[in-house]
């Protein structure tokens, strides 16, 4: 942010991993790893991630068949003599397909703030998840710094000092995207869940579903309704009409048809990704010198085509 620094600006933010890093003695950590029987790891409430027995859980099948568990899940200790799994639920699956009995675990001693964290931290980064996972995994790593800003400090506590931070500046540390990424992905923990599940079906695009967001329960309700029965799902700028119009008026769902059929929703962008790119052009070259290239290999293509 622009403007005068304040002696404030001087303190060091504590990384939200800083509060995690396991106990130490000297300058070395020390963190045992403990072999735990699958059947005493139970999943971590209200998980917001999906573990699905598809080819992404095959290949983490596979990868254990082969190497074992090379990275510890880290529990904490739960009901009974059971443990609460923190991190590792892919890996807990994949240990069950295959029979494994015992899976090697780091147990940390971690307050519900403190887990939910490390748990959202440690899935948030994995590329196939979906717009809803993510939505509620930023929601509760939200809810737990507003948690731990609004604690007060006790003797031998350690609470990180957020002083000139938002809690959605802190949610978004570690995960890539801005803060203003996370308070939009946030949003759509209000949709509804018919509508959030289009939005994961990318029938919905992300920045409409935002908007579609702030509409009404009932009103999203009226929306789901006039889809199903026309076929139709809300652009962008469809979706800014029906926000701007409910904050005048209440919307039924003829005055929602009429808005959906106001114009016809634009074809899909073509994205390229920039990742894929990168493995056929030279490390060096711009965005604007790879389109070059890309259009004149079009046109080479369209010309043999008899285009």
């Amino acid at each position: 942010m622009a403007g005068r620094k304040s002696a404030a600006s001087n303190i060091k933010m504590p990384d939200v991993n800083d509060l995690f890093e396991p106990e130490q003695t000297g300058s070395n950590p020390v963190e045992k790893v403990e072999e735990v029987e699958t059947g005493r790891l139970y999943p971590f409430h209200s998980h917001p991630f999906k573990v699905l027995d598809d080819e992404k859980m095959q290949e983490t099948v596979e990868s254990i068949r082969e190497h074992g568990v090379i990275s510890p899940m880290i529990v904490r200790p739960g009901k009974g003599d059971n443990y609460e799994i923190i991190a590792g639920h892919r890996r807990k699956r994949a240990c069950e397909l295959l029979g494994i009995e015992k899976i090697p675990c780091f147990i940390r001693n971690l307050t519900d703030e403190e887990a939910t964290i490390t748990m959202v931290d440690s899935n948030i980064q994995r590329e196939e998840l979906l717009y809803s996972e993510k939505a509620y995994a930023y929601r509760m790593k939200l809810d737990a710094v507003d948690r731990v800003k609004g604690r007060p400090k006790k003797e031998g506590q350690v609470v990180p000092n957020y002083q000139g931070k938002k809690s959605s500046e802190i949610a978004a540390e570690g995960s890539g995207e801005s803060y203003k990424q996370v308070e939009r992905y946030i949003r759509l923990t209000y949709l509804t869940k018919p509508l959030l599940d289009y939005v994961d079906e990318k029938r919905i695009a992300f920045g409409a579903a935002v908007e579609l967001s702030y509409l009404e329960p009932e009103v999203q309700e009226q929306l789901y309704q006039v889809i199903v029965r026309l076929c139709v799902f809300p652009s962008l700028a469809q979706a800014k009409k029906l926000k701007e119009i409910s904050k005048v008026r209440k919307l039924d769902e003829t005055g929602i048809e009429l808005i959906l059929s106001d114009e016809k929703t634009p074809a899909p962008a073509v994205k390229l990704q920039r990742k894929r790119l990168n493995e056929y052009f030279p490390a060096d070259y711009s965005a604007e010198q790879m389109e070059e290239v890309i259009y004149g290999l079009l046109k080479r293509w369209s010309f043999e085509q008899g285009g």
